[in-house]
C-alpha cells in the first residue's frame, strides 16, 4: 500500500481523493488545506488525516503528493515534493508565469524526475481514440486540427480575477492538446479575442471569447475557439484533418436517447459540467499516477509540457494584444 498526501481539499481535489480511494494500492494519509473545514470534511470522508505541509512530506510513509492547491502555489509545491523525493502529480499550469516556471527547469525538468501534469483531457477516452487512428495513419499524414471548447456558462468573477485568465486558464488544455495531436513544435501563434459575454469579465481585465491559429514548422495549422458560454452545454469536440480524410471526437451525450418525429430528430442534451465530461479521463490519469508511484512508468506528461503550453498561452495573450503574430 502507498500512501498519498494532497494538497488542496477544493472541488478538484475532492475528485482526486475520491478517485485515489478507488484506486487499488493506493491510501490517502494526509490532506492539506488552510481552509481547516475543507481539510477536516474531506479526511473525514476519506478516513485521512489533516495535516500541514511540512508534516505531509517529511512523512517516509508517503509515496506521492497531488498538488490540487491554488495555482500560485503549484510551482513552489512541486519544487517541495519532488525535493522530497515524492512521486508528484501536479494540476495544471505549472504556474502562471512562463519565466518563473522555467527557471525550475534543472529541479523539474531533469531525466528520472517524476512530475506528472495534470493535463487530464489526454486521458479521455474518445481523444485518446482520435490520437490512436492518427498515429495508425487511418486519414493519412496530419494536415490541420479543430478544437472547441466552449464552456456552458461563465464563471464568477471573483474567480476570472485570480484564474490568470482565458488563455493560461481555460485555452491552456487545448494548448496542451494541440502540441499532443499535432505532434511537432508549434512555431507561429495568432489570436483575437473580445469580451462578448459578460461585461464583468472584461471589467476585470480577461476576455471571455478567443480564436487562436497555431502554425508548426511544416505548415500544419490548429485553430481553436474558445468561449466562457455556449448556451447548449458544455462543447468539447476535435476534428483533425489528414491527406486521406477526416477523423473527429464528438460531444458527449446525457444518454443515447433521441426522440424521431414530424420535425426531425431530437437527442439528449451534452453533459453540462467538466466533472461529469471529463471524469473518465481523470480516473484514467489517478490511474496512470499509481502506476508512478510504484514505479512502473515514468510521468507521459511532465514539466516540459507544462512550460510549452504556457509558452503558447502567453504567445495568445501577447498577439491578442497586439493583433501580430507571435513568432516561437
Amino acid at each position: 500500500m502507498h500512501d498519498i498526501a494532497i494538497l488542496g481539499a477544493g472541488r478538484i481535489g475532492r475528485i482526486h481523493a475520491k478517485n485515489v480511494a478507488n484506486q487499488p494500492g493506493l491510501r490517502l494519509k494526509h490532506v492539506v488545506d488552510p481552509v481547516a473545514a475543507a481539510a477536516e470534511d474531506l479526511a473525514a470522508e476519506t478516513g485521512a488525516q489533516v495535516s500541514d505541509l511540512d508534516a505531509a512530506l517529511n512523512d517516509p510513509s508517503v509515496a506521492g503528493v497531488i498538488i490540487a492547491s491554488s495555482t500560485d502555489t503549484h510551482l513552489d509545491y512541486s519544487l517541495k515534493a519532488v525535493a522530497a523525493g515524492k512521486a508528484v502529480f501536479c494540476e495544471k499550469p505549472i504556474d502562471q508565469d512562463l519565466d518563473r516556471a522555467r527557471s525550475a527547469a534543472a529541479a523539474l525538468g531533469g531525466r528520472g524526475v517524476r512530475l506528472f501534469l495534470g493535463f487530464n483531457r489526454r486521458f479521455d477516452p474518445n481523444f485518446q481514440g482520435l490520437k490512436a487512428r492518427l498515429a495508425a495513419g487511418v486519414v493519412g499524414a496530419l494536415e490541420t486540427v479543430h478544437i472547441t471548447s466552449h464552456d456552458p456558462a461563465p464563471p464568477p468573477v471573483s474567480y476570472v480575477k485570480v484564474s490568470g485568465g482565458l488563455f493560461k486558464d481555460m485555452a491552456i488544455h487545448d494548448f496542451d492538446m494541440a502540441r499532443w495531436l499535432l505532434d511537432e513544435p508549434v512555431t507561429e501563434v495568432f489570436a483575437t479575442a473580445s469580451c462578448l459575454v459578460d461585461p464583468a469579465i472584461g471589467e476585470a481585465g480577461d476576455v471571455d471569447t478567443a480564436k487562436i491559429l497555431l502554425r508548426t514548422a511544416s505548415g500544419k495549422i490548429c485553430v481553436i475557439s474558445n468561449s466562457r458560454r455556449s448556451g447548449y452545454g458544455y462543447d468539447q469536440r476535435i476534428e483533425a484533418f489528414g491527406s486521406k480524410g477526416l477523423v473527429r471526437a464528438d460531444n458527449v451525450m446525457e444518454s443515447t436517447v433521441s426522440v424521431w418525429g414530424k420535425g426531425g430528430v431530437a437527442s439528449d442534451a451534452f453533459q453540462n459540467f467538466f466533472l461529469d465530461r471529463y471524469a473518465e479521463a481523470y480516473r484514467r490519469e489517478m490511474e496512470h499516477f499509481a502506476q508512478i508511484v510504484r514505479g512502473e512508468t515514468l510521468p507521459l506528461i511532465g514539466y516540459v509540457d507544462g512550460v510549452e503550453a504556457l509558452a503558447l498561452a502567453e504567445a495568445a495573450g501577447q498577439s491578442a494584444r497586439t493583433s501580430q503574430v507571435v513568432r516561437l
